[in-house]
């Protein structure tokens, strides 16, 4: 089981850190009160098969029983649970300037001046600093910067397979799907409705598959929409993009569309992307995989 522990300072970007991992598959569980930290490790270990990524954030957010981080960290060691402690820390003036933008309460919020906060906040974490096995300062970082750094740090060490591809067939007569991000228009192929043995059939079945293939525009379509492809998901990672959906349509969401998205998937597939396919209009459920 791989564990990351994640703290440091209010502000230094603990919840952008956690929702990296979970994108990552790590199972992540917010402000978990110590003493219940050797309990879900055993829990998580007895499920290992399921659970093999876990990550903790742990803070000055449970208050009074943050005096037993340190027990509840040497427990783990006592029962061979390996670890590591990501810390996050930024400059006074950047959390002073972070808290002034979201205006919530400070977890040190005894002290009406924010900087006496964060100073105190500062003192108490000093242990965890000092046993902390990764330190990032966030003070300059973008969310972008963060999440990728994280992804260097605890992803497969394949950035591009960060983002979660869909392809996804429709038809334009239906409407255009909500959530794409890309959307592709293949009614300028010859239409397999019109072949009535073809009619009932979909892109998915090998007759309508060949006859939309044959076509030297098929082919040209197929392999510049997934050099563009190739080009353009790398470019989406950097900036931070977690989940890509890519709309391909004709005129009714179920043969050219269908035969299409399930090329192009196998395509970023064979490329090296994690990519799935699914058919708005049509029932197929074929989700072809490597």
């Amino acid at each position: 089981m791989k564990l990351v522990v994640v703290t440091g300072l209010s502000g230094a970007g603990k919840s952008q850190a956690l929702h990296a991992l979970e994108d990552m598959g790590f199972y992540c569980v917010d402000n978990l009160p110590p003493m219940l930290i050797p309990n879900m490790a055993k829990l998580c270990m007895e499920h290992e098969d399921v659970i093999g990524k876990v990550a903790l954030g742990l803070d000055t957010r449970s208050g009074a029983f943050f005096g037993e981080m340190d027990e509840a960290l040497d427990e783990l060691l006592r029962m061979n649970v390996r670890y590591d402690i990501l810390y996050l820390n930024a400059s006074d003036e950047e959390l002073v300037r972070r808290y002034k933008e979201t205006r919530r309460a400070h977890p040190m919020g005894s002290d009406t001046m924010l900087i006496k906060n964060i100073q105190k906040e500062r003192q108490m974490l000093r242990g965890m600093e000092m046993r902390a096995t990764r330190v990032i300062d966030t003070t300059t970082m973008l969310t972008r910067q963060l999440r990728e750094t994280l992804l260097r740090l605890y992803g497969d060490g394949d950035l591009d397979k960060a983002i979660s591809v869909n392809v996804l067939s429709f038809g334009f007569k239906h409407g255009m799907p909500q959530d794409a991000d890309l959307v592709f228009d293949v009614r300028f192929i010859p239409n397999p409705f019109y072949i009535p043995e073809m009619r009932a059939m979909t892109g998915a079945d090998a007759p309508v598959r060949d006859y939309v293939m044959k076509f030297e525009e098929t082919k040209t379509f197929l392999q510049k929409t997934l050099d563009l492809l190739e080009f353009l998901i790398p470019h989406y990672v950097s900036e931070g993009k977690d989940r890509l959906v890519i709309g391909v349509g004709c005129t009714g969401g179920q043969h050219r569309s269908v035969c299409l998205a399930i090329e192009l998937c196998k395509g970023l597939q064979q490329a090296g992307f994690r990519c799935s396919v699914s058919h708005r209009d049509s029932a197929i459920e074929t989700k072809p995989t490597k």
